[in-house]
């Protein structure tokens, strides 16, 4: 009798083994820097950017303030959102180009926003 009841504790810790594991799924991203005849560098990311978010602009702290969107950054292993701000205007008639990320060969390219 005794040793039935401990057979019957013992049944479902036994059992415990017996579940699949989840699966897990790794992706490797990469990255590769291509050197162009400039001073800048490209960053070729093979993993698309995710979709750009619709962000509330905040009232400008000031005349001469332009408003710079957010966009996604690449850290080398993921994109993190970096929220949009104001920024001053260097001179009067600067325009400012938003910063985007193109498609090139083999992935995806930044192009940081600038002053025109």
């Amino acid at each position: 009798m005794k040793r039935s009841s401990y057979l019957l504790t013992l049944m479902p810790l036994a059992l415990l083994g017996c579940t699949e594991e989840p699966t897990t799924v790794t992706t490797t991203t990469t990255t590769q820097e291509v050197t162009t005849t400039g001073p800048t560098r490209e960053i070729v990311v093979t993993r698309p950017p995710p979709p750009v978010r619709i962000e509330t602009q905040t009232v400008a702290p000031g005349a001469g303030y332009v408003w710079t969107t957010g966009y996604w950054r690449w850290t080398g292993s993921d994109y993190v959102w970096v929220p949009g701000s104001w920024v001053a205007r260097p001179r009067p008639a600067a325009v400012w180009v938003a910063g985007h990320w193109v498609r090139r060969p083999g992935g995806w390219v930044w192009i940081a926003g600038h002053w025109q």
